[in-house]
């Protein structure tokens, strides 16, 4: 029997005014100077500023990078690579959602292993650490600056390159509501849905063991209650940081059980499309779900005690319709589409999304491994 095994940042400072508190855990890591990673937006909205204020504090040297596209390309890595070596760098500052902190373990990987970020495609493809990274996240949905996975767009392709890789995980996470406060509703609506299908597939997937149950169930329980606070309005501090909450608790458990078939197929519709990856999830969790409870229904009965549902005196089946009927109010809820035509996704393109689908890192995590008619199948369902 292999020994489940828990992925975790080594420090994680959570809460209202943490960032305030970062400067001496920076300190104590001994670099000179920090690429900050990020995109134009942050940079120009002033978050950026935030950060680089307590590298100011303690007479930190860095340089920005804010290239980041909303998916990262392997452009926006291999250019900051070469910031970083040119400009004399030795570890990294994150800034930003899972775009730039993807692009952040691009960046870290490549410039300790060399070659091409292409090369990583895949499951453990590296052989060193990445360089030592600080990871502010401003969104609570992604994750990403917890988890050893990383999405890269090959934009040659059209493909959302999947990595799972150990060597991409960051030193220290900061997740402060405070830099999350008034953030539009469709992007927290789209983060919040990006982490309850992570906690869902994480509870649904055979790799799911006890901690990422009991961690991805805590998720599913404050999604149900939080996020629509959140999305309606973005002062509301504690359901801000109640959503960091979620996203942390959701991560813990995806980054060490795996996923499935909604980011599969979901990391298509990015790849070509360039699509935001939270709705695209929002939009495929009830309906790859819908396929795994018919194999797997016995998970779903805590699915839906975790969202507040009444399962007493119900079948597994029964609570397993309940939950995702329960999954699809809540994305009406808090906005998000209801066809992938409204878009832009074409039927033509539909065999294409199967076959990368089917080759994506994360459809082994599936509890069942479906045939490319299923995979279009469940496209059209939602087109």
């Amino acid at each position: 029997m292999m020994a489940n095994v828990l992925y975790v940042p080594s420090t994680n400072l959570m809460g209202r005014g943490c960032l305030r508190e970062v400067g001496p855990y920076i300190e104590e890591l001994g670099f000179n100077k920090a690429l900050v990673v990020t995109d134009k937006y942050l940079n120009e909205s002033g978050i950026v500023k935030k950060v680089t204020d307590q590298l100011d504090q303690i007479g930190m040297n860095y340089v920005i990078y804010d290239e980041v596209k909303p998916n990262p390309t392997t452009k926006n890595v291999h250019d900051g690579v070469l910031v970083f070596n040119n400009t004399d760098c030795d570890f990294i500052v994150s800034i930003g959602g899972g775009s730039p902190q993807d692009a952040a373990k691009g960046i870290g990987l490549v410039v300790t292993n060399g070659g091409d970020v292409r090369d990583f495609e895949g499951v453990g493809k590296t052989k060193k650490k990445a360089i030592p990274t600080v990871a502010v996240n401003t969104t609570a949905g992604t994750s990403a600056e917890y988890t050893i996975n990383y999405v890269i767009t090959d934009e040659e392709r059209e493909v959302k390159m999947v990595m799972v890789d150990k060597n991409s995980l960051v030193t220290i996470t900061i997740n402060d509501p405070e830099l999350m406060v008034g953030k539009p509703a469709d992007l927290t609506a789209a983060t919040g849905m990006d982490a309850l299908t992570h906690a869902i597939e994480a509870i649904v997937t055979p790799g799911a063991f006890g901690i990422t149950d009991a961690t991805a169930l805590a998720a599913v329980e404050k999604v149900f209650s939080y996020l629509p606070r959140a999305v309606k309005n973005g002062e509301d501090i504690e359901a801000r940081e109640q959503m960091v909450y979620v996203m942390f608790l959701a991560g813990v458990a995806f980054n060490n059980a795996g996923l499935g078939y909604v980011h599969a197929m979901a990391h298509q519709l990015g790849g070509v499309y360039d699509l935001p990856h939270g709705v695209c999830n929002a939009m495929l969790l009830p309906i790859v779900e819908r396929e795994n409870a018919k194999r797997n229904p016995e998970k779903f009965r805590a699915i839906a005690k975790a969202a507040g549902l009444e399962v007493e005196g119900k079948t597994d089946e029964q609570c397993a319709e309940e939950a995702i009927q329960a999954i699809i109010q809540l994305a009406q809820e808090v906005g998000i589409p209801a066809k992938l035509s409204e878009l832009g996704v074409n039927e033509v393109d539909l065999d294409k999304l199967a076959n990368n689908a089917m080759k994506d890192a994360c459809a082994p995590g599936n509890p069942f491994q479906p045939t490319k008619e299923e995979v279009i199948d469940m496209f059209k369902e939602i087109l």
